[in-house]
């Protein structure tokens, strides 16, 4: 791969259950966000640019808060996630106001971005191998490969909240180390018997152990991925696309190629630590986790 590789970041989402724009809250020694290590990990393992998927309405906060922390250290773009943004012959419910999902967040650049690019979520700390990782995937593809895929893997027992359920893709992987199944659960948490139980799509509430391999929304993907994205995201709309609060995953969308023989993923095992705030009280820990990072060497007191 003759490129350089694309971040793209989620961060629409305005943290409803965490209260505010947490993608600007300081968690570093020196003010900085878990953005900012994200992307100066992504600088030192090779991306050439990132692109924020935010929405219109606090774009110029975001922008002037956020996107301007980056001005010279790495080219830097954004495109809106709209509800209205549906493909032709297709019209918002009325009444809806939730997003469509990641995967409509994803689509949202579609226009954006023509090279190899990776996932993220904006409020999620992944670590530095893991963007190692992901940039290492893109650079053994042969030239011309755009439908490659990869997922960045995390034990599950490392991406708990003890404040509150959390959200993950579930994930079998086959004997070549490839994504066998991705299921997303709502409301995983570990229960007073101390067993972790999630809610899969079909509404059941299941057991999960706790070394299964999570998806935290680190996906590498070729620049085809956007044409099939287009296809799932039609084909949930058709099914579900008059509710009120339905939504298309990312990991369900990859789930369906996996089936279909569209596509294999590779699931990337890291080193790294995760930590991500989804709760107030995620805070403390993830500050301590940084200045834990720092103290071992990881990342210089201040950023640069």
């Amino acid at each position: 791969m003759s490129t350089k590789p694309t971040l793209l970041v989620l961060a629409a989402g305005m943290g409803s259950r965490y209260g505010g724009l947490k993608q600007m809250d300081p968690m570093g020694p020196n003010g900085e966000t878990v953005l900012d290590y994200s992307v100066f990990d992504a600088i030192r393992a090779g991306f050439g640019r990132v692109v924020f998927i935010i929405r219109e309405d606090f774009a110029q906060a975001f922008k002037d808060s956020v996107g301007a922390r980056f001005a010279g250290k790495i080219e830097v773009d954004y495109v809106f996630q709209k509800l209205e943004d549906l493909p032709e012959g297709f019209t918002v419910p009325e009444g809806r106001v939730k997003p469509w999902g990641t995967a409509h967040a994803v689509r949202a650049a579609r226009h954006a971005v023509k090279e190899p690019f990776a996932v993220i979520n904006a409020d999620d700390f992944y670590g530095h191998d893991a963007y190692v990782r992901a940039a290492g995937f893109f650079a053994s593809l042969p030239e011309g490969n755009e439908s490659a895929m990869a997922m960045v893997g995390y034990p599950l027992e490392n991406t708990l909240s003890d404040h509150g359920h959390v959200n993950r893709g579930i994930c079998k992987t086959d004997d070549e180390g490839n994504l066998a199944n991705v299921e997303e659960y709502l409301n995983i948490e570990r229960e007073s018997d101390g067993t972790v139980r999630g809610d899969a799509l079909d509404g059941t509430r299941r057991p999960i152990t706790d070394g299964t391999p999570v998806s935290m929304n680190f996906w590498a993907f070729g620049p085809a991925f956007f044409g099939q994205l287009e296809e799932a995201f039609h084909r949930f709309l058709l099914e579900a696309g008059t509710q009120q609060k339905s939504e298309c995953y990312i990991p369900t969308v990859v789930d369906h190629l996996i089936h279909a023989d569209y596509a294999h993923c590779h699931v990337l095992k890291t080193t790294s630590p995760w930590f991500g705030v989804t709760y107030p009280d995620d805070k403390p820990f993830v500050v301590e986790s940084i200045a834990k990072l720092i103290a071992a060497g990881e990342y210089p007191e201040k950023l640069s």
